[in-house]
């Protein structure tokens, strides 16, 4: 590998995207991806040939990333199933709720000396007489209803923000096979198309996310980063002089005017795919307006505003409430000093956990721990694009008989001493083992009138015997069907 190229890698002194020092075998037609785009110290190079060999070296530690635990609750088997995952700091409950829960506990404990050990008699009394008055009307601040509905709302939101991100897997392969041509012009045009469609969702991601900001302040670190050549920030820069309003749909009207230059020339072999790439622009449009939509218009405020004072002020209120008094006072449920409020302090724990998760999920696109991935899917979107579109373009491995050939299908793929257990048969449906005996297996007769519901009387027949003996003639007398 050049030195030069790994000096380049080596001094971006990020982290994030792909492992640390991934890398493939090098030949003379070696394509490089820009290394300024990803923020990993890696060689990532594919070759022209039709076998690629990749070698990933992983890092000792990983970046960060979301918060998963999908494998270790892979089956429900043993008891307490959940309990491992009781133990983790990052992305707890604990880790968001301690400071609030440790102040809690030092104003309760604060109140509780002051009532036991500083005031006198008739301080004490009237302190009692504050505690049971907080006790009584505490209760009737609904926290659980107004919690309940609020985090309901933000955790739909907080997942309808996901599926607004938008996924560039489907525009590259459209792209990579409507658009021919292994030449520079065509590569140019397909890796222009996709440079600029991620161009768009990264800045999108700056105006709604610090993360992304904090990665890409201005648009001079986007063309560092080869996201954007100096004649495109020069035409962005001054067309944002003319409007005040977002242009992060800039690049995909210039991919708009790509394909259809792309279509002038012939690469495009017909109106049909010309479409269908601009209705996947169009898809990808829609959803960046849709996260911009998302960070313009918030849960209501007063929403907010409301669950926020319910949550702290019936915490508040029961700083006094849930005091232990004196137990020779017989006062309700005051029989016995405990001293430490136990199930206050869960209750506590509870809803305060509760509201945590609304604070966590109401902005995904934040620096918490269960936030988005935001700079993994600007390095992961990038090189997968340009892969398709590149790399991969009307690239497959040779045509050969399958192992099945002659068999036409498999009866089962096999099954290693692993997965063995889970082999099955195919599902025959719910009523697959039910008989139905033979004498309700008759047809009946066809009803001239039908029955009205309810109506258990017998009504006349008329059975295809029946008229055919009437018709007969050698019947004595008609019958009557």
């Amino acid at each position: 590998m050049d030195e030069e190229v790994e000096h380049q890698y080596r001094q971006s002194g990020t982290t994030g995207g792909l492992p640390l020092g991934s890398s493939v075998t090098v030949t003379e037609n070696t394509r490089r991806l820009p290394s300024s785009v990803f923020l990993l110290e890696r060689t990532l190079s594919l070759t022209r040939s039709s076998t690629w060999s990749f070698e990933w070296h992983l890092p000792a530690v990983a970046p960060a990333m979301t918060v998963s635990y999908t494998s270790e609750v892979a089956d429900c088997r043993g008891f307490g199933n959940f309990w491992k995952l009781l133990f983790r700091w990052r992305g707890s409950v604990y880790k968001l709720v301690w400071q609030e829960l440790f102040l809690y506990a030092t104003i309760y404990f604060s109140c509780s000396g002051i009532y036991r050990f500083v005031l006198n008699e008739p301080y004490r009394r009237a302190f009692e007489k504050v505690s049971l008055y907080c006790t009584y009307f505490s209760d009737l601040i609904p926290v659980s209803f107004v919690l309940g509905f609020y985090v309901s709302i933000v955790i739909q939101r907080w997942w309808a923000q996901f599926e607004c991100i938008p996924w560039p897997e489907t525009i590259a392969l459209v792209v990579s096979t409507a658009i021919q041509g292994h030449d520079d012009r065509g590569r140019l045009m397909r890796r222009t198309i996709m440079r600029y469609v991620n161009l768009a969702f990264t800045l999108t991601l700056r105006m709604i996310t610090p993360r992304a900001k904090k990665r890409f302040p201005t648009l001079d670190h986007m063309q560092e980063a080869g996201l954007m050549t100096s004649s495109e920030r020069k035409i962005f820069e001054a067309i944002s002089k003319v409007t005040p309003h977002p242009m992060y749909y800039l690049p995909l009207v210039w991919t708009g005017s790509v394909v259809s230059r792309a279509r002038a020339e012939g690469r495009v072999r017909d109106d049909f795919a010309m479409k269908t790439i601009i209705d996947e622009l169009n898809d990808i449009m829609r959803k960046l307006g849709d996260l911009l939509s998302y960070d313009w218009i918030s849960v209501p405020l007063v929403y907010t505003q409301v669950v926020s004072l319910s949550v702290y002020s019936f915490f508040i209120a029961t700083i006094m409430g849930r005091q232990f008094l004196d137990p020779t006072k017989n006062y309700p449920n005051n029989s016995i000093d405990f001293y430490i409020p136990v199930f206050t302090f869960l209750q506590f724990f509870f809803y305060m956990g509760w509201l945590k998760v609304a604070e966590t999920l109401i902005n995904p696109f934040g620096d918490d721990d269960d936030d988005f991935e935001v700079n993994w899917l600007i390095d992961r979107n990038i090189q997968v694009c340009y892969l398709i579109v590149d790399e991969m373009h009307n690239e497959h491995p040779d045509l050969v008989q399958d192992l099945y050939w002659d068999e036409i299908f498999p009866p089962e793929l096999p099954y290693t001493y692993a997965s063995e257990q889970y082999r099955r048969g195919p599902p025959m449906g719910s009523t697959a083992n039910l008989v139905i005996p033979q004498e309700e297996q008759e047809i009946l007769p066809v009803l001239d009138e039908v029955p009205e519901e309810g109506d258990g009387s017998a009504r006349e027949m008329r059975s295809s015997g029946c008229c055919d003996d009437a018709r007969h003639p050698e019947s004595d007398s008609p019958a009557k069907c």
